[in-house]
């Protein structure tokens, strides 16, 4: 489906949106995002699904109190990821999800992944769980009210949400010695910087990233201790940096594929994901 927007602009403009209108609702863009997310779904190579869910009304026959423990005001709506137990791919999950979340943004609607700030027997009604199934992230969706409350600021800022790492942190050159600049990475230097600017649980930006050549790997550098038991967030969040690495490399018109290079001798900490090898 057409974006209203090129992707490097939705990146930059997107934010997480905590308080959201009731009121408003915009029917023809919730429709949009239904038909996208059963798109998105097409395209899953592992055991994995989205679902866009309306909260019902507490008075209504059918009452469904979608809990988020007061960290959401006013959603009506909510993106639902589902995953396989055993089977998962949480880097193929954020990479889908953050597709789902920019295609949001592009309709004008406000979003937040949330990974470990819901309840998920509240949900798992809505998505028809199955046994074998476990919901990692939601997110809420809709008009975002026009004036941020109190605590969305101090969530953020707890989080340092604004703050980003520098490039001599993430990026590198044949190996971890040498930083890639923004000068030497040339034509890629826009795709690094939207992966700079990728969202990630607390703000941790786990994601790194060496270029040998026309290869760009990418790697998990854990925080240790951090995360959840039964699912990867640090490896959902490099997910979602290959997300902004693709989309913006193709919107530049700079081809390539993802594949599983030989890796060379990293840090102790890091975890080889995926590379991109450049056309």
């Amino acid at each position: 489906m057409e974006l209203q927007k090129p992707y490097i602009q939705l990146i930059k403009e997107r934010i997480s949106c905590r308080s959201f209108d009731k009121r408003k609702t915009d029917d023809a863009a919730m429709k949009k995002l239904g038909d996208y997310i059963e798109a998105v779904n097409a395209q899953a190579k592992s055991q994995l699904r989205f679902l866009l869910t309306k909260k019902q009304n507490e008075n209504g026959d059918s009452p469904e109190k979608l809990g988020t423990y007061g960290v959401i005001s006013g959603a009506v709506h909510y993106i639902i990821g589902v995953t396989d137990k055993t089977e998962k791919d949480e880097a193929e999950f954020g990479y889908l999800f953050e597709k789902i979340v920019l295609f949001a943004t592009a309709l004008g609607l406000g979003t937040c992944w949330l990974g470990g700030t819901f309840k998920r027997s509240d949900f798992a009604q809505a998505a028809q769980l199955q046994e074998n199934e476990y919901i990692p992230i939601v997110s809420p969706v809709g008009i975002k009210k026009e004036k941020m409350r109190l605590l969305d600021m101090a969530m953020r800022a707890g989080a340092g949400s604004n703050k980003r790492k520098p490039w001599n942190e993430l990026f590198f050159e044949n190996g971890t010695q040498t930083p890639l600049t923004e000068m030497l990475a040339g034509d890629y230097a826009a795709v690094l910087e939207m992966v700079r600017l990728a969202p990630s649980a607390s703000n941790k930006q786990p994601w790194r990233i060496i270029r040998y050549e026309n290869e760009y790997r990418f790697y998990i550098c854990r925080t240790e201790g951090y995360g959840m038991a039964s699912y990867d967030l640090q490896k959902n969040d490099v997910g979602i940096a290959m997300c902004h690495f693709e989309l913006s490399a193709k919107e530049l018109g700079l081809q390539g594929a993802w594949g599983q290079a030989k890796t060379e001798d990293v840090p102790e900490k890091w975890e080889f994901v995926a590379s991109w090898v450049a056309a």
